[in-house]
């Protein structure tokens, strides 16, 4: 029997829980200096992170919002458990919830983060979109993810890793949302190129 994405995405994370940070900062750029403008721009108090990983954005987040409650959300039971042991400091603000992200889940947050997750989201990106804008009526989502690629060998490379890489995730952003600030930017001279996006919900 096939395996199901779900399936395919937690085997894959007890595989790669163990370096996921050692070897991912090559990748994931943006990360901290979105949070630092979040920082600036926003006074959240109930923040969810959706695809919080091994919960490196949850540091950041505890840092730059000191009062605030941090709920992290994702598919794999290996990443949450990095995310409790990288968090200990905080746990007594901290919520980590293991399932998919594909209505809104108890809230309300004035500030979901999504980075370099919906990228991921092979299907699903869509209702996460929909489910950040109904979550946070009245609030803020803010997204840091991979973009495009020029080289099509690198896009199925990826796609391999399960993400997609074809534009198509700031259209629907900027569909759901009030853009409030956001870019894109290339990455390793060009071989792919990620964006930031802060938006309102309308």
């Amino acid at each position: 029997m096939k395996a199901t994405i779900g399936e395919d995405v937690e085997s894959y994370y007890k595989l790669h829980a163990q370096i996921y940070d050692a070897t991912r900062w090559t990748f994931l750029f943006g990360r901290n200096c979105l949070v630092e403008q979040l920082s600036r721009r926003l006074n959240a108090q109930n923040i969810l992170e959706v695809g919080c990983g091994t919960g490196q954005n949850l540091v950041a987040l505890a840092r730059a919002f000191p009062t605030a409650k941090l709920t992290g959300l994702d598919l794999s039971s290996e990443m949450l458990a990095f995310a409790e042991r990288n968090n200990h400091s905080h746990r007594d603000r901290l919520s980590l919830v293991q399932g998919r992200y594909e209505r809104p889940i108890d809230g309300p947050y004035d500030l979901v983060l999504f980075s370099y997750a919906l990228s991921m989201f092979n299907p699903g990106w869509e209702m996460a979109i929909d489910a950040a804008q109904e979550q946070v009526a009245g609030g803020y989502v803010a997204v840091v993810d991979f973009h495009d690629t020029p080289v099509p060998l690198f896009r199925s490379w990826m796609a391999m890793n399960h993400v997609q890489m074809d534009c198509h995730l700031l259209p629907r952003l900027e569909k759901k949302f009030e853009r409030v600030d956001g870019r894109v930017r290339a990455a390793w001279v060009g071989l792919w190129r990620y964006f930031t996006f802060i938006g309102k919900a309308k």
